[in-house]
């Protein structure tokens, strides 16, 4: 690692030696004409991404005691477009998992979807306008009864819960066959629950109570702290990037910012004086 002064979302020596050996693996699979030239430290690659991902600067905007940002946006593409990311994710949920004194795999899920505004470099193809009118794209998640994320697909905001919701369903199927139960509001149509029942999944639709209020819903409440946990990364504030693959990718980051910080014991940066609820009591 090189000598400059850290920053703040720089990741600790407990939490690099969480994810460093699919980094290992990863380079040392890297062979051919020109990989021994390839010197950037990969710690310092983290560390930019995670620097683009907390603060939502521009990936042009990195500061210079960083690899060059062009270097870093190629890791960035790789990593995602090779399973890298993901399996960095994958790993700290699973161990996020154990450590709540759960099994590494679910068997209950929730399911939700968030629209999100676009910045002025997304494609208008890339977009579309939300049955509440909000134009941008739509981020849908599936995440277990803590919260964490275990599928997600970004759309334009004008694809249907509904559709978005059976899409999940096949991808949580595969991904998670342990999976039998998921939970989901009002907005997902019949049709979801029936795609469900075909994959061998229960989907139950979770109803609002009658009072008048702000009241927690049952099962439901632990996706939207998910969606909480997402926008403390400024970058997902907005949607900034131009690929939805790209906006899935950063979403991955940001869990993975997440947990291994709450497995290591460092609570994230945050502007509320309270740090929440962690993963263990959750």
């Amino acid at each position: 690692m090189s000598e400059r002064r850290p920053y703040r979302s720089d990741v600790s020596d407990a939490r690099w030696a969480l994810i460093e050996p699919v980094f290992a693996v990863w380079r040392a699979g890297r062979t051919g004409p020109g990989t021994a030239a390839r010197v950037h430290d990969l710690r310092e690659i983290v560390n930019a991404i995670l620097y683009v991902n907390r603060t939502g600067i521009p990936w042009e905007y990195l500061p210079h005691d960083f690899p060059p940002y062009k270097t870093v946006y190629d890791y960035y593409a790789k990593w995602e477009a090779d399973g890298t990311t993901e399996q960095v994710h994958d790993l700290l949920r699973d161990k996020a998992r154990r450590a709540g004194g759960r099994r590494a795999e679910p068997t209950a899920a929730v399911v939700d979807a968030q629209s999100v505004k676009t910045s002025g470099n997304v494609a208008e193809t890339s977009q579309g306008v939300d049955a509440g009118k909000k134009r941008g794209r739509k981020r849908h998640l599936v995440t277990d009864t803590l919260g964490l994320v275990l599928a997600v697909l970004v759309t334009a905001a004008s694809v249907s819960d509904t559709t978005g919701g059976k899409l999940l369903l096949d991808d949580l199927a595969a991904a998670h066959p342990t999976v039998t139960k998921v939970w989901a509001d009002g907005g997902y149509q019949s049709s979801v629950l029936n795609h469900g029942a075909g994959l061998g999944i229960d989907v139950e639709v979770v109803q609002r109570p009658r009072a008048k209020g702000f009241e927690p819903l049952p099962k439901r409440w632990v996706i939207e702290r998910t969606f909480g946990w997402l926008m403390q990364h400024r970058r997902l504030a907005r949607d900034y990037e131009a690929l939805p693959q790209r906006s899935r990718t950063m979403i991955h980051w940001a869990m993975a910012n997440k947990m291994a910080r709450e497995l290591t014991g460092e609570s994230m940066p945050t502007w509320r004086i309270e740090t929440g609820i962690s993963l263990a009591s959750a």
